[in-house]
């Protein structure tokens, strides 16, 4: 699994605190962690920055690439600032998060992802919001994004669709057509585009609490379906552990094994089965529960776990 770290992210007072300060030990120490965490790539969302991105841009670049190498993802509506930005970068290929088909985005982001050798971030959203439905989004994939590159010889093999992780929070419904929309993406140009999700956007609007378990169950349902990118949190050592285990296909523990059936369900089309959770196990009771939430079977509330302990 390729992971964009997410943790520089404006929606963190910290990090709001220390860009205001220009703090670059902050930012430094930050980044260092979620390299040797895992993160091939960090994801810096610093917010539009209408006023000040193209001071903030170079600045943040230029701070994190004093003591890390990996690509740097540019997470921001502010043209202008990423541009002021790559203009900056030093080491590795960078990545413009993102564009997306609505007309004005897909006219500028991409000439600017070409112009400076980038990576390509693109959402499967048009002018008229998400789509629901798996295959609407992979139409707008097919029928918008990836024509608008071939139209500017923009590489595929630069390119990164996004189909957009909904919360459980609010479109519980819709958790299901990712799984059939990265599912699908990969067979939709040859050579496909990679895919990648920003994975903790399913557990938004969630208690604390219960965030990490909701993540990791998804991710192990994403990894059925074949998902090998997401922007998410290398800091999270049971999701890391999660990840692992699919990837190795270590059935060495009862935890182990039923994340397994989980993706082997998924990756066949099928619904797990009850049959492979042991109920008497705190653990595997509370990951039950949380598929259940995301197949949209039970209908999700915050107290959907009721007296289990989340381990």
């Amino acid at each position: 699994m390729y992971i964009l770290g997410e943790n520089i992210h404006i929606i963190s007072e910290k990090v709001k605190e220390a860009l205001a300060n220009k703090d670059a030990k902050f930012f430094q120490e930050l980044a260092v962690k979620q390299v040797e965490a895992g993160a091939q790539a960090l994801d810096l969302n610093l917010g539009p920055r209408k006023k000040d991105g193209e001071e903030v841009f170079p600045w943040i670049v230029q701070t994190v690439e004093a003591v890390v190498d990996v690509p740097l993802s540019f997470d921001s509506t502010n043209i202008l600032g990423i541009e002021a930005g790559l203009k900056k970068i030093t080491k590795a290929q960078p990545i413009i998060n993102s564009t997306s088909a609505e007309p004005e985005r897909l006219e500028k982001v991409p000439l600017v992802a070409k112009k400076y050798n980038t990576r390509l971030l693109a959402l499967t959203m048009g002018s008229s919001g998400i789509p629901v439905a798996a295959d609407e989004r992979v139409n707008i994939a097919l029928e918008k994004l990836i024509p608008r590159m071939m139209e500017i010889d923009f590489p595929i093999s630069d390119l990164i669709i996004d189909p957009l992780v909904l919360t459980v929070s609010g479109c519980q419904e819709y958790c299901p057509h990712l799984l059939e929309a990265v599912r699908t993406l990969q067979y939709a140009w040859d050579p496909p585009p990679a895919i990648s999700v920003g994975l903790s956007n399913v557990s938004n609007a969630v208690p604390a609490e219960r965030r990490p378990l909701i993540n990791r169950t998804y991710c192990a349902m994403l990894m059925g379906v074949g998902l090998q990118m997401m922007i998410g949190n290398p800091l999270d050592s049971k999701l890391k552990e999660t990840i692992r285990i699919i990837e190795e296909r270590d059935d060495s523990t009862p935890v182990g094994r039923l994340y397994l059936k989980i993706a082997d369900h998924i990756a066949a089309m099928e619904e797990p089965s009850i049959d492979d959770v042991d109920m008497d196990d705190p653990e595997q009771a509370a990951i039950w529960k949380t598929v259940q939430i995301l197949l949209n079977k039970v209908i999700y509330a915050d107290a959907y776990l009721g007296t289990l302990v989340v381990v």
